[in-house]
């Protein structure tokens, strides 16, 4: 029997009552788990087996070389249509996600900001903000997010398509803390941007830090996101090979150039 035949259809079979997995972690609980997820793009075998836990509040930088399924795996917890999560089990403040199509995901608490942004063309910027709040569970009011990006204040009333690459990243962000976010996914928040805008994308993603918002981050710039994080899951081949403190992996020269190639 083939791998992916082991797999298929096991995701609507799984025991939702089943909380063991959700292990401790130091003197926290899980948070959030994942747990053996298995994910195709039709065919291809993608995530293969990735499992890692996340305590309330903690950044994790989620690592690998390219092709190594980072993105896919972001994809897979947030439950979009691809790839298709085959077998696994995610569990987020003791809710079952894995068995949610991405929209009730989204309701219960899990934010992806994608690489691409997702901006809408002919919304300005508030508009932008009004249409994340459209419907119930809603996050922070629109003021408090002006507070923490002062820069979409001023812009507001401009069409957000014409945001610089920096500020549409920030428009991603806070359309994402516009929402009841219990779990930001953050995919490339860095990809394409010139080094004074990352400069400004750290302090807002300190300023996340600050606030205890439990994060996922998927970056290539890996010192920059293992700076902002407590812990670092490592994937090789769409399979965990490290998974540990960020801080190790800062200090384990053999480790990064092996897997992250700096």
């Amino acid at each position: 029997m083939s791998e992916k035949e082991h797999v298929v259809g096991d995701i609507g079979a799984v025991d939702i009552s089943r909380k063991s997995h959700i292990t401790s972690m130091g003197n926290a609980p899980a948070y959030f788990s994942a747990w053996d997820l298995h994910s195709y793009y039709g065919e291809s075998y993608i995530v293969q087996g990735v499992s890692f836990d996340v305590r309330e509040g903690e950044i994790l930088a989620l690592l690998g070389r390219n092709g190594a399924g980072k993105t896919s795996t972001l994809r897979s917890i947030s439950r979009t249509d691809t790839p298709q999560l085959h077998h696994g089990e995610i569990w987020l403040d003791h809710q079952p996600i894995h068995s949610m199509k991405s929209f009730r995901a989204a309701q219960n608490g899990i934010a992806l900001v994608q690489e691409d942004r997702r901006i809408i063309p002919g919304l300005s910027v508030e508009q932008s903000l009004e249409l994340a709040q459209i419907a119930e569970p809603v996050g922070w009011a629109r003021e408090r997010i002006y507070e923490h990006f002062p820069r979409l204040a001023e812009r507001r009333k401009q069409e957000a398509v014409t945001l610089s690459g920096g500020e549409q990243q920030m428009l991603a962000v806070a359309r994402a803390l516009a929402r009841d976010v219990k779990l930001l996914l953050l995919d490339e928040p860095y990809e394409g941007l010139a080094p004074v805008i990352v400069q400004e994308i750290e302090r807002i993603l300190e300023s996340i830090r600050e606030l205890g918002m439990t994060t996922i981050i998927v970056e290539q710039n890996a010192v920059a996101a293992l700076k902002l994080s407590d812990r670092a899951v490592i994937l090789d081949m769409g399979k965990v090979v490290f998974d540990g403190a960020a801080q190790e992996v800062l200090d384990n020269n053999e480790l990064r150039e092996e897997y992250l190639a700096i």
